[in-house]
């Protein structure tokens, strides 16, 4: 079986976890100060703090915001869960924007019908989806315009690049993830960028407890902090990262080459201005769960992200205004397939994929 994701630990990964472990340090300690200082540089961002996930790196972040009750966030609809879950666990609203057909991303001309529809929108929280980057300098200019916080979701976008600047660079502040998945990993892990060290010390006090020092609980905290073992993993990936991204890109390079021109398939879209990382090799079909269901005969794992918008799971359908629509984002929801394209694949595992869905089009 070719899988959708194949998460790549060396022997310096386990070298690295086994010197913290023979530490006795296995806590959050100088490992995860070592990896904060080395992600905030990697992306251009003054501060950093890692925690256990990037579910509770958003939590954290939103959490430390200064939101009130009836304050809300423009959210992508097509995206992961967590995204708008962070923004209800501040008590604030979620605010669900449809997305570009060819990007999966935000659309910003959605995002500015709604800022001006909705004067109680106090940021716009955007997702880098599948490691692609948003359209920023329109993202730029609709948060200087309307006075909203812009804040980053790259969970999935790893050293992407829009006009040669990282992502995760150009809001308030931003989060990442470290997923297995994901084009580095910790086991599980995130972290929150800012360029605020206010924002930067309430964030870490958020994931301590509460805590500047043990046992001195100044608000309200709870334990979302990274292990040593995690950030010693991260370390190593670290290093790695620009040789996982450019086997990503140039396993994706091949597929737009061999697949493009089949009838019926749209493939992703190749932006002059970004630098895309393939977090995920995403493609459209109506044929998509049969293209799926063959796949899955041939021995080839795909991935569906995701079924179903936000706008349409229980936990939102109350939430959601009966008058907004979301065609692009149920549209994509019905017709994405990701592929493999994790820079564990061999060549010819990307060859019997190209030559499956091939077969499949004939």
């Amino acid at each position: 079986m070719i899988p959708i994701a194949r998460p790549q630990i060396g022997e310096e990964e386990k070298m690295a976890v086994l010197e913290v472990m023979e530490s006795g340090m296995l806590a959050a300690g100088r490992k995860v100060r070592e990896f904060e200082e080395a992600f905030a540089s990697l992306i251009g961002m003054e501060y950093a703090v890692a925690t256990s996930s990037g579910t509770t790196a958003l939590m954290a972040l939103m959490n430390c915001l200064g939101l009130r009750p009836g304050d809300r966030i423009l959210v992508p609809d097509f995206t992961f869960v967590a995204t708008a879950n962070s923004v209800l666990s501040a008590g604030a609203e979620p605010v669900f924007c449809d997305i570009e057909a060819d990007s999966f991303n935000m659309c910003p001309d959605e995002a500015r019908k709604a800022l001006q529809a909705d004067p109680a929108i106090r940021g716009i929280l955007l997702v880098h989806l599948y490691g692609l980057p948003c359209a920023m300098d329109e993202f730029l200019d609709l948060a200087e315009e309307y006075g909203v916080l812009l804040l980053e979701d790259a969970a999935q976008a790893h050293g992407a690049l829009y006009r040669g600047r990282a992502v995760g660079s150009f809001g308030q502040a931003s989060i990442f993830s470290f997923y297995p998945t994901k084009n580095i990993t910790t086991g599980e892990g995130g972290m929150v960028l800012t360029k605020d060290p206010d924002l930067a010390e309430k964030v870490r006090l958020h994931i301590n407890h509460g805590a500047p020092r043990r046992y001195h609980h100044e608000v309200l905290g709870y334990n979302y902090r990274m292990t040593d073992i995690a950030a010693a993993i991260g370390l190593e990936q670290l290093k790695k990262l620009p040789d996982f991204n450019g086997k990503r890109q140039e396993n994706a390079s091949i597929y737009q080459e061999e697949l493009k021109g089949i009838p019926g398939l749209t493939l992703p879209r190749i932006d002059v201005d970004c630098e895309h990382v393939f977090h995920q090799y995403t493609i459209r079909t109506r044929e998509r769960d049969d293209l799926a269901a063959y796949l899955q005969a041939e021995k080839i794992g795909t991935g569906i992200h995701y079924p179903i918008p936000l706008h349409q799971q229980p936990l939102f359908r109350e939430r959601t205004n009966e008058n907004q629509s979301f065609p692009q984002s149920q549209k994509a929801s019905k017709e994405v397939l990701s592929l493999p394209v994790h820079p564990a694949l061999s060549e010819e595992e990307l060859a019997y994929v190209v030559d499956m869905v091939k077969k499949y089009y004939q």
